[in-house]
């Protein structure tokens, strides 16, 4: 009867966890950002510190002006970029409505539908539905930067955490004391920082590799701009699986207004969308899953059901907070099953076992 009591209180426990995180969004979402920030920027700040002997609040300044800075060129190089193939649109669309035209008119002479219930008639001609996609990319584009420009209390957060960060490891040794030794608070705080660390940088890994792939395929079918829509595409996979998909939509619309067949436009696709199922089965889960030492499934999963959660935010959080909560079960007696679960599974239990007769 009291085991059953126990399992109750931990199924009321994680459904009120759910709840809270779900109502609390907007309080925490930023703060675990500000947390995985800190952790990437911290180096730099012990740089200030310990071998430049800066003040602990100057280098704190230092190091997030710098990132902040980065982040911010960053966004608007793909600013200028974007604005100046927006600003060949109109010839884009009349090379466009050339190819678009003979191909509707087959597919009215074949399957007898007419063009105009296809585009809408008149006042849907293709000039206006590039124009309207673009537009839909651009505010995707503009949204995507969103999610670091409306968390505007992250780099204060950001600043205290790295400010009071011996403070507040001092309150996790009082807080854990009677569950835990200091030594072992310890070790799992480095842990934690470690999963981080690694995580942040199997993330930039990724992104390299399928910005190059990207633009080694768009180089092959000779499409403008190659580098700039293969690591736009790349940056985007800070929004897994569905960042990919939005970013082969411009250089699609690029290779059809600027070649002699549609075929090009075709290419692309195929192109991203191979590199898409690579990156989202393959390089993603192999890759960072391992640099936190997730399973390719565990990895998936946490990308789903945190999406289900948070959305967008929630996609991008999922495996360092997924990599974190395995780090703490390792260390908790009664979640060590679950922890176990989540990490890598050994090559004992993808071997055949022969039949005994």
């Amino acid at each position: 009867m009291a085991k059953k009591n126990y399992l109750g209180l931990q199924l009321l426990a994680i459904v009120l966890i759910v709840f809270i995180a779900s109502v609390l969004r907007d309080f925490i979402i930023p703060l675990l950002f500000a947390i995985i920030l800190s952790v990437l920027i911290y180096p730099i700040v012990q740089f200030f510190e310990a071998r430049l002997r800066i003040n602990r609040i100057v280098s704190i300044t230092m190091a997030i002006l710098i990132f902040s800075i980065i982040i911010f060129a960053v966004f608007v190089l793909i600013g200028i970029q974007f604005e100046d193939i927006m600003s060949q649109s109109d010839k884009y669309a009349v090379q466009i409505q050339q190819k678009v035209t003979p191909l509707l008119k087959q597919l009215e002479s074949t399957i007898g539908i007419k063009s105009t219930d296809i585009v809408g008639g008149d006042n849907m001609k293709a000039k206006e539905i590039v124009k309207k996609n673009s537009s839909k990319i651009l505010q995707f584009l503009s949204s995507s930067g969103a999610i670091l420009s409306d968390f505007m209390l992250s780099p204060l957060y950001m600043f205290l955490f790295l400010l009071y960060r011996n403070f507040l490891v001092s309150f996790i040794y009082k807080a854990t004391a009677k569950v835990m030794s200091r030594s072992k608070m310890r070790t799992m705080l480095a842990e934690l920082y470690k999963v981080q660390q690694n995580y942040l940088l199997g993330l930039v890994s990724v992104m390299f590799i399928v910005g190059v792939m990207n633009s080694i395929g768009l180089l092959l079918l000779g499409i403008d701009n190659p580098f700039f829509f293969g690591f736009l595409c790349a940056l985007l996979l800070l929004v897994p699986y569905i960042g990919i998909i939005i970013g082969s939509m411009l250089p699609a619309l690029v290779a059809l207004a600027t070649k002699d067949s549609y075929w090009y436009a075709v290419g692309v696709i195929g192109i991203f969308a191979f590199i898409q199922f690579l990156e989202g089965n393959f390089i993603t889960p192999k890759i960072t899953g391992t640099k936190v030492s997730l399973n390719a499934f565990v990895s998936i999963l946490s990308i789903v059901l945190f999406s289900m959660l948070w959305g967008i935010p929630g996609m991008i959080l999922a495996l360092p907070i997924t990599a974190s909560l395995k780090v703490i079960f390792d260390h908790t007696k009664s979640m060590k099953s679950i922890g176990f679960l989540l990490g890598e599974a050994n090559d004992k239990y993808f071997k055949t076992k022969p039949k005994t007769e």
